[in-house]
């Protein structure tokens, strides 16, 4: 029996960046000899162990051969006499497929390191087509790697283009498609990952709201990029930013504009009514893809409210309370600030606005603060009761507000 560090933890510390999980796999075992030594049977559809001190995982090594369309359609193979470079050859990136034996020896059969070296995320073998969850993973480790200047190997993406073409990727459940996509809004530059995507013919497939913003321009005067769908990638770039990797934050700006899509094209460059024309779709990409409730809650407040952060300083103070009382803001400060952070995104997602700081967050969360502050137990104690409280609250924070507002 030999047991090898595999996978990401190997590939990061060659990065020399913080490992979090560490996987292994085990040469020239069996599933009895594992259970004779302690380990815990965990594997499903193959044979994995935890370690019975360290909890890590011991994966047998193991082939694959393809039996079905989509990601689910592979018969496993896990015998002793199966090799760490057999193992090793069924893995997506030669990034990914080296590996780091007890003694500290790395194991580097399809050239991971000259590939970490010139910072390229390339193919192991033409058996990366049988998967089309590759696909997405290549585009999430674009996005994570983006930082440090890796781009997909051109032969890697003509292989994703083609994988689309003969139609792998429609096999893909929303489940996964969902949790790869919520992993790539929780890096640092998420539009890599939506990119890649369209780049590969993927995104048409898998979110076609949002291939559909790209050719639709808008006014040049407030928007010096033009192309709304460069725009969106854009503000997602800065959502990561400022809401330190927020993919909540990150999928509201992502999914903003949507309206701007189905814009007619006689209305071009405007978009009226598109926070309204926008709703619709988000409606339908958040079932498709059967994203979480707070997500898409967050997402459609933005849609439909996020041209009221823009006109911050026009505002009324009864419109700024009713848009609170919307938000549900004194019961959930933490969404009111997700909110203003993906509004904020939309100001700073740009041309030549990257690094401004929009007046109109100022003047957010200063009307939130002094509105907040006035509370129900007094208005009870004043022997108020039911409708009637709800209608002195928003008056007094109306009140408030203006006050704040001529001080101005």
């Amino acid at each position: 029996m030999k047991k090898y560090l595999v996978g990401g933890c190997v590939r990061d510390e060659l990065l020399g960046l913080l490992i979090n999980d560490r996987d292994w796999v085990v040469v020239g075992s069996s599933p009895e000899e594992m259970l004779n030594q302690g380990y815990k049977a965990v594997g499903k559809d193959f044979p994995v162990f935890l370690h019975p001190e360290t909890k890590e995982e011991y994966a047998l090594a193991r082939t694959e051969r393809k039996t079905a369309p989509g990601y689910t359609g592979f018969v496993f193979h896990a015998a002793p006499d199966v090799s760490l470079e057999q193992d090793l050859a069924r893995r997506d990136l030669t990034i990914n497929a080296m590996a780091k034996s007890e003694s500290g020896e790395i194991v580097d059969p399809y050239n991971g390191q000259a590939d970490l070296d010139a910072r390229v995320l390339r193919h192991v073998s033409p058996a990366f087509s049988e998967d089309p969850l590759r696909i997405l993973r290549v585009a999430r480790f674009a996005a994570r790697f983006a930082s440090l200047g890796f781009k997909v190997a051109r032969d890697t993406l003509g292989l994703m283009q083609e994988m689309v073409s003969c139609g792998e990727v429609n096999a893909l459940v929303p489940e996964r498609v969902w949790q790869e996509t919520q992993c790539a809004l929780g890096e640092a530059k998420p539009s890599v990952y939506f990119e890649v995507l369209r780049e590969c013919g993927a995104l048409k497939v898998l979110f076609p709201e949002v291939d559909a913003l790209y050719g639709v321009p808008q006014t040049e005067k407030y928007h010096p990029e033009i192309d709304t769908g460069i725009h969106t990638m854009m503000v997602i770039d800065q959502a990561a930013v400022i809401s330190k990797k927020d993919p909540q934050v990150c999928f509201a700006a992502l999914v903003h504009d949507l309206g701007k899509g189905v814009t007619p094209k006689s209305e071009w460059p405007k978009h009226v009514a598109h926070e309204v024309r926008g709703l619709p779709l988000v409606k339908a990409m958040s079932k498709r893809l059967k994203i979480p409730k707070d997500y898409s809650d967050l997402a459609l407040l933005v849609t439909e409210h996020h041209l009221l952060y823009h006109r911050a300083a026009e505002l009324r103070a009864s419109t700024f309370v009713r848009l609170f009382g919307k938000l549900d803001a004194f019961r959930r400060p933490e969404r009111f600030e997700k909110f203003v952070l993906t509004c904020e995104s939309d100001s700073r997602g740009r041309q030549g606005h990257e690094e401004m700081q929009p007046e109109q967050t100022e003047i957010f969360n200063k009307t939130y603060k002094v509105a907040a502050a006035i509370n129900a137990s007094e208005l009870v104690r004043q022997g108020l009761e039911g409708k009637a409280i709800g209608e002195a609250l928003e008056k007094l924070r109306c009140e408030a507000i203006g006050k704040i507002k001529n001080e101005e």
